[in-house]
């Protein structure tokens, strides 16, 4: 008896070899997405924190902001902000708008990463 060697052919191999890089690169695209996903997270939250630290500070003063720009720096979680104000005058003269911008430097960009807008009545 005659015995017949069985295996892959080297199609069948290359086939496969290309099902799981295929595979690899695409898991390889989605671990990407969620470290960016929980990195902007992570900004965000902080300019969360600096954006509430600044309307908390024009609420402390207990008196109705004047209307006007202003910036002012700010440290989260060794995260360097920038929070621009701006408040603006309602129709309300018993009342302000404020308009809170936070960014910070991203690969040497400045990227906006939160606006958040209130309204300060009169104390």
């Amino acid at each position: 008896m005659k015995s017949i060697a069985r295996g892959f052919t080297l199609i069948e191999v290359l086939v496969a070899l290309a099902v799981v890089a295929i595979t690899l690169a695409a898991g390889l695209q989605a671990t990407g997405a969620l470290t960016r996903a929980a990195s902007r997270q992570s900004d965000q939250w902080l300019a969360q924190l600096c954006a509430e630290n600044e309307l908390t500070r024009l609420r402390l003063q207990r008196q109705l902001p004047g209307t006007g720009e202003s910036d002012a720096g700010c440290v989260q979680a060794g995260r360097e902000m920038r929070v621009h104000l701006s408040v603006l005058p309602t129709p309300n003269p018993n009342f302000r708008r404020v308009d809170t911008v936070v960014e910070a430097a991203v690969d040497g960009v400045n990227v906006r990463l939160l606006t958040l807008s209130t309204v300060m009545g009169r104390y």
